[in-house]
């Protein structure tokens, strides 16, 4: 799967396309999924395969789904699910409510 944002879209659409022959293109909106560019020359299976990540990537990174949940509806193993999450820029964890307690104790547990 590619990725590209609205602004590459703009200056070179014909890229886009080109790069729909070979797998789907994401196209985001700041640092969000907005779009997906697929050729229709492909089968609908070839298209659902390359969909599913592109929407489970999406859904996880809106906090819908849980990664677990995102690597089943993607079809994909977990190692290659995380590359793609990595390829799209979205990362895997993040700073919650508890994060500066834990890392209080954290740095208390590593202290000599």
């Amino acid at each position: 799967m590619h990725a590209t944002n609205v602004r590459n879209l703009k200056k070179n659409p014909s890229l886009a396309l080109r790069q729909a022959e070979d797998s789907p293109v994401l196209v985001l909106k700041g640092d969000k999924p907005n779009a997906l560019i697929i050729h229709l020359e492909k089968s609908l299976t070839e298209g659902e395969a390359s969909v599913r990540p592109a929407l489970a990537a999406s859904l996880f990174k809106d906090e819908t789904l849980s990664l677990g949940a995102a690597v089943r509806l993607s079809g994909m193993p977990i190692q290659a699910f995380l590359q793609h999450l990595g390829e799209l820029g979205i990362a895997i964890t993040g700073a919650d409510e508890t994060t500066e307690h834990e890392t209080r104790d954290l740095g208390r547990w590593l202290a000599p």
